[in-house]
């Protein structure tokens, strides 16, 4: 994956703007992690919480596989990390390696913009089970630009504790 942070189009289409702001994001996430060893990726660095760089890229691989593949594909697969459809099970990074986690995020993240990109326009619509509603791609675009910078608050602050790196 790109690691390059290309900002938004100052003047363009919604897709067009939702997709860009979505991988700007993206990009973010990848960069808070670049350089990092495993132990540095599972560190706890604002305790007394658990979360955790690579808890985080995990989660994310997840956000991106229910949202695009499951929701807007219907795609009927598992979760990733937890046979039993626990989410928060993607939070612990035992048993993964940083490697493990980018390559399970990044082949997610290659399923989410294929469908976006094959879907004839934002009002597609998928079926958003734990809701019980139908859903547009608008909407989950929309939903994983959020998701993505509420997390990336979180790896800022991560990042800094581990090595002092701060902005992107």
């Amino acid at each position: 994956m790109e690691l390059e942070r290309i900002g938004p189009p100052l003047r363009a289409g919604e897709r067009e703007t939702l997709r860009a702001f979505l991988d700007f994001h993206r990009a973010t996430l990848a960069m808070k992690c670049r350089g990092l060893t495993d132990e540095e990726l599972r560190r706890r660095s604002s305790p007394p919480s658990t979360l955790t760089l690579l808890g985080l890229l995990r989660h994310m691989a997840e956000v991106e596989r229910t949202w695009f593949r499951r929701v807007i594909n219907a795609e009927d697969i598992p979760l990733i990390w937890s046979e039993t459809g626990d989410f928060q099970a993607a939070y612990d990074p035992s048993g993964c390696t940083g490697a493990e986690a980018f390559e399970v995020w990044q082949r997610e993240v290659a399923h989410s913009r294929r469908i976006e990109r094959d879907a004839e326009s934002l009002d597609v619509t998928g079926h958003q089970a734990r809701w019980g509603e139908d859903v547009s791609l608008r909407l989950v675009m929309h939903h994983m630009a959020h998701e993505y910078a509420r997390h990336n608050g979180h790896a800022d602050f991560l990042r800094e504790a581990i090595d002092g790196s701060v902005g992107a």
